[in-house]
This record gives C-alpha cells, structure tokens and sequence, in this order.
C-alpha cells in the first residue's frame, strides 16, 4: 500500500487553471474523499494522480516514487469510473479479467482469481452474464472487481455511486468501506454528495474553485468549518448564517437587536454568526428567548423535525426531535447556546477562532419541547 503526496499541484487548459496549487498528503491505507460542487477541480485532480490528465506544474509522489511523467499503467493505480466502463459484448468474468489478460497472465490463474474476486463481492453466481442483464449495483460490483484483481496500490473512485437509485447508494457505501477494511487499499474517492463523503471518509477534503478550502477528518470538517463556504456546503440544511456587528462592548448585534452574548479576544466589527440547525435551541418562554422568528413551514422527516422560519428575508432552519404540533402563523421562540456558535469574517468569509460567553447568568433550556406563540 502507498501513500499519495501532491505539492504545488496545478493543472491549466489554455489559459484557465482549473487546478490551482493543491498541497495534500493521504497516508497509506486511508480513504480520501474530495467533496465539491461541479467544475471545483475535483475529477481533474482524481484523474491527474491516474496519469489521464497531465499535470501542468508541481509534483505528484505515490509512495515516495514521483509520478509526473509515468504513464498510467506505471502508477499501480486502478480506477472505477462513475459509468462503470464495461465491455457489453463480454461476460462478466471477462470484464473482471480483461486486466489479466492484458498483462499476460496464464489462463488457469487467470480463472482462478476472477473466481476468488467474484465471490469477494457477491457475483460468483453472475459471471456468465453480460452487463445488459445486470442491474446497477451489480454492474457497479464488476467495475470494482475488475479494479480489484488488479491487487492496485491505489484505488481511484470517480463518482461511483452517482448513477445508482438511492437505496443502492446506501447499500454500495457500506460495500465500499467494507471493502477498503478488508484489502487495505489507500483510496480516493470524489463525489458532489456530502452525505457519501462524511460516511465514508477517513480524511476529507473539501474543494472550491481549484482549490483546498478544509482538509481534515469529517468530524472536524462538519464541526469546525474553515469558512462560511464549507459551513454552508456542508450540512443538511445547511448552517444558519446571520449577518452580525460585534460592538465596541463586545456585544453580538444581529439585524434583530442585540443577543446576551460577547465576543473574547478579537476586535469589534462586522461577521457572519453561524448556528447549525440541530444546535439551535427551543426557548422555555419568552423571557429566555434570544430570537423570535415567524415559522414558514415544517418538514417531518420521521425521527426528526425542520422548522423553516424567515430572518430579515432569508431562510433560517432549527432541526429538533418530533414534538407538539405548531399553529400555522407560530412564532418561533428560540435560544442559542454560545459554545455551538461559529463566527466567519464578512469581507474574507474565513472562520474567525474566538470565545463567545453568555451575558448573565445561564437561563435553563427544555431544547426538546417545543414553544410557540402566536405570530405578530
């Protein structure tokens, strides 16, 4: 197995960088996932470790050894496209042997590992089938298998599960991380699915616009976002983002009034406030509450509840467990807790690292039952 370094890494078509200086270091048996919306450079950067696309400037190391000029074959890589790039015209034992073929491989040994591949990833009994007569997720398992037999010191993983229905995306997942455990395999994976990237990451890696925004593990990432774009990028719904003024007193001012809470350590001026959803509060009453918003709608989702409320024209989301039912009209008394509160600059939109406290004393809070009184 083999780590993957990237320094400097640049990648340009013509007078656009699309890639634009990419540090990073994946440790050896780990899974990567980068996560970013389209044209972020994700793929370009996936398909540059695979030697597809060339690289512009910097440099690529896998396990120690450069890479910038290697040909693909030479990299011991082996990828699994979100197309699955299958040989309709061959059974599925082909397909996972083509690689072996290719290389030369004798046919009894061939045979042998196709077998022991193919039960790895439950399609022993399918192997005499061509791809038409698959569904997607097994079609999916062939690709995999076809990249496995390979014995890669890398797995490249290019959108996989995006052309699955969303029950199989769960089940492939779970397949995937299954996999990786078992074989080891230092892997990458790109997606523009968050829900994919926080589960089956051991480092993540968030891009925007050809560049690095967060790396670290998804705990981190999810709790400590390193701008307001990975605050917002990541995260269903999303974080709350408020404009805000801290005072010259270091008090927090929202478009709202002012808030019980100060800002320590840094100077006054204007910020963004974040809050997640699940991390705002349902006040007691109206004497502890900090905001009180007019409720939009509410989405029952089972084992949790979204209210959509409305602050200064924009939407702002609380997640709570399923409780009293809400008056159409209600408004929403709520109450944020100061160690869940996140500030990012205004102008930069990086996260700015600082304490907020409470003014007075802690007021207790019910954060599951629900408070509501009529809208005014």
């Amino acid at each position: 197995m083999a780590d993957i370094t990237l320094r400097a890494l640049r990648k340009s078509y013509g007078g656009n960088e699309v890639v634009k200086g990419v540090d990073l270091s994946v440790p050896a048996r780990s899974f990567l996932v980068i996560l970013g919306p389209s044209g972020c450079g994700k793929s370009t950067l996936l398909r540059m470790i695979a030697g597809l696309e060339e690289i512009t400037s910097g440099e690529l190391t896998i396990g120690g050894e450069r890479m910038n000029d290697k040909e693909p074959r030479e990299r011991h890589c082996a990828m699994v496209f979100q197309n699955y790039a299958l040989y309709p015209h061959m059974t599925v034992a082909r397909n996972i042997a083509y690689p072996l073929e290719v290389a030369g491989v004798p046919r009894a040994l061939r045979e042998r590992r196709v077998r022991e591949t193919a039960a790895s990833v439950g399609l022993a009994d399918y192997l005499e089938r061509k791809p038409g007569q698959l569904s997607g997720g097994q079609r999916q398992r062939v690709a995999m298998a076809r990249a496995m037999i390979r014995e890669p010191r890398v797995f490249l993983f290019d959108e996989p599960l995006s052309n699955l229905d969303a029950t199989l995306r769960v089940q492939m997942r779970l397949e995937l991380r299954r996999l990786h455990q078992r074989l080891g395999v230092t892997s990458v994976l790109v997606t523009h699915d968050q829900t994919e990237a926080m589960t089956m990451a051991d480092l993540l890696v968030v891009m925007n616009g050809g560049r690095i925004e967060q790396a670290g593990t998804p705990l981190e990432v999810y709790g400590r976002p390193a701008s307001r774009f990975v605050a917002s990028f990541i995260g269903t719904p999303p974080m709350n983002l408020v404009e805000a003024e801290i005072a010259p007193s270091g008090r927090l001012h929202t478009e709202l009034g002012p808030l019980p809470i100060a800002v320590e350590r840094i100077a006054s001026g204007p910020v963004l406030l974040g809050v997640r959803p699940e991390h705002v509060l349902l006040a007691t009453g109206p004497d502890n509450a900090d905001l009180e918003l007019p409720l939009e709608l509410v989405e029952e989702l089972g084992a949790t509840r979204i209210l959509h409320a409305r602050l200064d024209g924009r939407g702002f989301a609380v997640a709570t467990a399923p409780g009293l039912p809400f008056p159409p009209g209600a408004t929403l008394l709520l109450r944020l807790d100061p160690s869940q509160l996140h500030l990012f600059g205004r102008a930069d939109g990086r996260r700015i690292d600082a304490g907020l406290v409470r003014i007075g004393e802690q007021v207790p809070v019910a954060p599951t039952e629900a408070v509501a009184v009529p809208f005014r």
